[in-house]
């Protein structure tokens, strides 16, 4: 086999990778796992008193396809929803 043919048979190989990332169920099935993970990992930095979460996720659909997450800051226990300390009177 030629180098030509060889290049011809991974080329093909690729263009049909391609189209099976691109279905729905795929993509669907994608979602799924990368949501799950998401869940998993909040419950474990939960447990050991982190104050981060994975709070977004970015799906590529490409050879290879890829995920990555974002991570934010919880606030801290000690602070009510506007940001301020528990310990000290709102300032008005």
């Amino acid at each position: 086999m030629s180098l030509l043919d060889k290049a011809k048979v991974l080329s093909d190989k690729i263009a049909e990778k391609t189209v099976e990332f691109s279905s729905d169920e795929v993509i669907a099935e994608t979602i799924i796992k990368a949501v799950d993970k998401q869940e998993k990992v909040n419950a474990i930095l939960k447990v050991r008193g982190s104050n981060y979460r994975v709070s977004s996720l970015n799906l590529s659909m490409g050879i290879p396809p890829g995920v990555s997450f974002g991570i934010r800051r919880v606030k801290e226990d000690r602070e009510n929803e506007e940001g301020e300390a528990l310990d000290k009177p709102p300032v008005k």
